[in-house]
């Protein structure tokens, strides 16, 4: 059976990847309308959520970002300031407009938390990389094997409700959606063969048992 995986050791060796685009804050409802058309204007898009983690047991935040990204430029729009504008909701549950993300699920989830939403027209990137036999399927092992560059987890725990989001935080969140764009166009674009790649295996059955 073919397997495409990366160790610890390889993927802490890697160059960390930086966000080459701009970030916008959508912190007011007076911004939402002209970044949701904007985004209208792509044929795809990368997706992402953050939650304030809880390090109490039982104890759940709702979610407090959503990250939309085009190749060139990643909005963050501040759920916990602005909750969900008809025109974002709008676009979230539009069939036609194509958002990639990796656990999608979880982060549906999540915004069904927040509001009573139905998203439509979502890919999962997890599911690509499992028919491209890549067994490693967080983002930055997916994302490590397919350009040999490192996303920083660092800032993943941070407080996303702060009154300000740090630099770190911006890009670290841009990175999460925009990453999902070049691994959805890379996977079907026919150049990644698992055979080919240098984190490529052949391992017997009884080993994934």
């Amino acid at each position: 059976m073919v397997k495409v995986s990366i160790s610890k050791e390889e993927l802490g060796a890697l160059p960390q990847v930086m966000f080459p685009g701009d970030i916008y804050i959508i912190d007011k409802m007076s911004m939402v309308n002209s970044a949701v058309r904007l985004l209208c204007k792509y044929d795809i898009i990368g997706f992402d959520t953050e939650t304030r983690p809880s390090f109490k047991k039982g104890r759940m935040h709702k979610v407090s970002l959503l990250q939309l990204s085009t190749p060139h430029e990643c909005f963050l729009f501040r759920l916990n300031k602005i909750g969900m504008p008809a025109m974002l909701q709008d676009y979230l549950e539009d069939s036609t407009l194509l958002k990639v993300g990796l656990s999608v699920h979880d982060d549906i989830n999540a915004l069904k938390r927040l509001v009573d939403i139905d998203p439509d027209g979502f890919i999962d990137v997890q599911d690509l990389a499992k028919q491209h036999h890549i067994s490693d399927i967080s983002l930055q092992k997916i994302y490590a094997i397919l350009f040999d560059e490192r996303i920083s987890k660092g800032q993943q725990l941070s407080n996303w409700e702060a009154d300000q989001l740090s630099e770190a935080q911006q890009k670290y969140a841009s990175i999460d959606a925009w990453a999902c764009i070049n691994i959805y166009k890379h996977l079907n674009s026919g150049q990644f063969v698992a055979e080919n790649s240098k984190y490529y295996s052949e391992i017997e059955d009884e080993e994934i048992q």
